[in-house]
């Protein structure tokens, strides 16, 4: 594990330097395990004599020269920093080391492509790993211009943040390579740094001023759709510039797909890189496409929020990611084709918020962040999505133009420069005329979300006499906040129509404040068949419905006319079941009397991933085989019926291919045989590796078939397939290799390592897999002490025995936790693990009571 670089040893460097420059000089040629790194890096103090530190991680230092003065290794470099003693006002350091190449995702990255053997390289820096490169002071408040040059084979592109100056043939040892030279960059901070390198495709582009790029593995080239990632780019620009009044910063643009990243995507200055997931081997829905706009906007937003414009330190980490969270979603439905992005967002976004609100781990917005161990765990839903939706509500408020005004002068003032909350809060003060000290305590500085409820009685007529918003504090988790907040809120009348639809009467939006709130405006109203509190989403709250509302959605939800309420419907239902307020089988039978009627792509695919997890999770196991019999019969009936060669059809094949049911499973080999063709469902790449890790899972295929799949698609992702196949093998020495591969030997990839592991926990496998529940707890612990942060938490995360839901894997974790002492980072996975099991547990007692 790296040292772990504190916010008051931030400050304080800080507070004694300012950086005025990097040179940084890569030689690639020098091997397949490690580069040559040599940085020179300018800066002054304000106070001469003192000393600090800058980071750098190296397997070997050959050389340290401060101010003309040579200082050895062996003396002032302890493996991840350098002692600088003795500064002067000015000062001049240079460093030269042996770097290492990850096989992790975290530095600077080396893959070889099995289809072709070419090596690709690509960095991923946040929050803390651009010392991993060059050497540098990794904090985002000690920004700087960097000036890079590269030594390179001469059939690779070399791609970084700024446009590059000059190529010419090397010299030396790197003889019959190519030294790239790039342009100085604007100011900013290590963490956006970048470098790309291999034998990429390359397609460009020119929109308004602005040169693009678009670059993949030369082995994806074909699948490569550059027409639609340009539109939404160009589409993403023109709505940027007219908002934000301010133009794009960085020059050029490029954005690179990778391969084996860890995350959706990095906002590298002028060189994002994004999952090459991205880059659509087969048919993918809507949805997926959808969601890669969503992220080329997020990313863009960024080049405003977090890089021209940069967070002082960490705790603040959500001025980046809320905003361009919100302001992505914002484009994407004025903009774009996906004009739907808010029902996507109260989908996807803030159910990941509301899950993540009710941990035991859950924090403010504006978190408290020590240290960077604290940092890069609370890259979650609370800074992504629980921010999105809290700014969501602000606009509500204030208004979107006063909004925007205040996101304009922020722009202006704090270019290139670093700020805090308060600087942000004071230009939308200024833009909206409101004290927003009040709002930020009240939503930013706390924890946990309010549920909403109607209360209201009627005369024998059916008319309102009362109605009243009724606001709980968070239940959930015990030491959440129990704030009252202010919330903007929609209230929605919804009638059946003479077609039998559900279609709204009437709105009426209100502030709710304290614990109850009348609503004058309905008094005398009509009682409508569904009363929807937060309608339209304004605001960030849990929401109940009355009884009569939960029964009309329970026989009649596919009727809502319009997707964003429809959603919110379903969130509704789907937080009482988690919650143990509905039965595992009510929800589950919602779903499947539902889902047929819905016809956004996206809700589809979530509604059926939560209704197998409901199965497996929340029901009451005795009544799990005649429940997902049930979910897969219908699931097989909607793909027979869907439109041949739909998204929908799609959706339902994945869904029904995890059937357990003989005769089921018998059909599910057919169909991947081409026995059983189904009328438009194309048999592609990705749906030959979905069908056949299910029929291997259930002991239908082993080694044979997985090799020869493999053989079809020998490629990078077509061996992440195959590793999690053979992980899913229901043998005891299938569970004992893919066990032994991640937890005893740190020879996989990243990619590798996360495909073997979704693989090992299956539902019907819990007799294999019991005994590494102990195993789990003997070993992660030495999984912290040698794996880097990024990978041991992946780990825990994923092979930590959220299956085995019983009381005894709870006291298990609690053992743990009072005889170890966990890493903070280890202690909150866990405990966060541990809450899971809690409501699962909850949530079967309800449903064997409803039974």
């Amino acid at each position: 594990m790296p040292h772990n670089l504190t916010r008051d040893e931030a400050r304080e460097r800080a507070r004694l330097l300012a950086v005025s420059s990097y040179d940084v000089e890569l030689d690639l040629t020098v091997g397949d395990e490690t580069f040559l790194s040599s940085t020179t890096a300018t800066f002054t103090c304000g106070e001469p004599g003192a000393s600090t530190f800058v980071e750098l991680a190296a397997p070997a230092v050959r050389e340290i020269v401060l101010n003309g003065r040579p200082l050895d290794p062996a003396e002032v470099f302890d493996g991840w920093r350098i002692a600088l003693p003795g500064l002067a006002a000015t000062n001049e350091l240079r460093v030269v080391a042996e770097c290492a190449y990850s096989r992790t995702g975290e530095g600077l990255h080396r893959f070889v492509d099995p289809v072709d053997g070419a090596v690709y390289l690509y960095t991923q820096f946040e929050t803390y790993d651009a010392h991993r490169m060059y050497t540098c002071f990794d904090q985002p408040d000690l920004k700087a211009v960097f000036t890079l040059a590269v030594t390179a084979p001469a059939d690779w592109k070399i791609i970084s943040n700024s446009v590059v100056t000059g190529t010419a043939a090397a010299t030396g040892p790197a003889d019959g390579a190519t030294r790239t030279s790039f342009a100085p960059t604007p100011v900013m901070s290590t963490y956006i740094t970048a470098l790309v390198a291999g034998p990429y495709h390359e397609v460009r582009d020119h929109h308004d001023g602005i040169d693009l790029g678009i670059y993949c593995r030369g082995s994806l080239a074909e699948f490569l759709d550059p027409d639609e990632i340009f539109q939404i780019t160009k589409q993403g620009f023109d709505f940027y510039h007219r908002v934000f009044d301010y133009r794009y910063p960085f020059g050029k643009y490029d954005q690179l797909f990778v391969p084996e990243f860890n995350a959706g995507a990095m906002e590298n200055a002028g060189c994002v890189t994004f999952l090459e997931d991205y880059v659509f081997r087969a048919k993918v829905t809507e949805a997926r496409r959808e969601r890669r706009a969503e992220t080329i906007l997020h990313e863009m937003a960024h080049m405003w929020f977090g890089d021209l414009v940069t967070m002082r330190w960490w705790d603040d980490l959500w001025l980046n990611e809320s905003f361009a969270t919100y302001v992505s979603v914002l484009a994407q439905v004025t903009s774009t084709r996906f004009t739907n992005g808010w029902t996507t967002f109260a989908n996807a976004e803030k159910g990941w918020a509301y899950r993540q609100d009710q941990l035991s781990s859950t924090h403010p917005i504006v978190a408290d962040a020590p240290d960077m161990d604290a940092v890069r765990t609370n890259f979650d839903g609370i800074t992504y999505a629980k921010g999105a939706s809290v700014l969501k509500q602000l606009v509500a408020w204030v208004g979107q133009e006063e909004f925007l005004a205040g996101l304009r002068s922020y722009f202006r003032r704090y270019e290139y420069g670093n700020t805090s909350l308060r600087d942000l809060l004071v230009e939308l003060e200024k833009a909206s005329g409101r004290d927003l000290a009040p709002w930020s305590a009240d939503w930013l500085e706390t924890t946990g979300a309010n549920t909403l409820r109607p209360r209201f009685s009627t005369d024998s007529s059916g008319l309102f006499t009362s109605f009243e918003v009724v606001q709980e504090p968070a239940s959930a988790p015990a030491t959440a906040s129990r704030t009252l907040r202010p919330h903007r809120v929609a209230i929605g009348l919804y009638d059946r129509g003479a077609d039998g639809r559900l279609v709204r009467r009437e709105r009426v939006e209100l502030d709710v404040v304290g614990a109850s709130t009348e609503v004058a405006k309905l008094i005398g109203v009509r009682q409508p068949d569904l009363v929807l509190l937060n309608d339209d989403d304004l605001t960030y709250a849990k929401v109940r419905l009355d009884e009569r509302s939960l029964g009309t959605l329970i026989d009649s939800i596919g009727t809502i006319s319009e997707s964003l309420p429809r959603t919110l419907c379903w969130a509704a239902a789907w937080d009482m079941t988690r919650d143990a307020e509905l039965a595992a089988r009510d929800y589950v039978r919602l779903v499947l009397s539902g889902v047929d009627a819905e016809d956004d792509i996206g809700v589809v695919q979530s509604l059926v991933a939560k209704a197998a997890l409901t199965v497996d999770s929340y029901g009451d196991p005795a009544n799990r085989p005649a429940a997902l019999r049930e979910l897969t019969a219908r699931a097989e009936q909607l793909m027979r019926s869907a439109e041949p060669g739909s998204d929908l059809q799609l959706v339902f094949a994945t869904a029904f291919a995890q059937t357990e049911q003989p005769e089921q499973i018998a059909r599910v080999k057919a169909i991947f045989e081409g026995a059983d063709v189904v009328d438009g469902l194309a048999l592609d790449t990705e749906l030959r590796w979905t069908l056949l890790i299910q029929l291997v899972a259930r002991g239908v295929y082993g080694d044979a078939e997985i090799d020869a799949e493999l053989a079809r698609d020998n490629t990078a992702t077509g061996e992440k397939r195959a590793a999690t196949a053979r992980s899913a093998r229901p043998t005891a020495e299938a569970k004992a290799a893919a066990w032994a591969a991640v937890m005893e030997s740190d020879t996989l990839s990243n990619h590798l390592a996360v495909a073997t592991m979704n693989g090992f926990w299956i539902s019907d496998q819990l007799e294999l897999t019991r005994p590494y529940v102990d195993r789990f707890f003997n070993e992660i612990g030495g999984i912290w002490q040698t794996r880097t942060f990024d990978s041991a938490q992946t780990i825990t995360q994923m092979l930590f025995p959220s299956g085995v839901i019983e009381e005894e894997t709870v006291r298990r974790v609690d053992a743990y936790l009072a005889e170890q002492e966990p890493v903070p980072a280890l202690r909150r996975a866990l405990m966060e693990g541990r809450d899971g099991l809690v409501r699962a547990l909850a949530a079967r007692a309800k449903d064997a009571a409803a039974g």
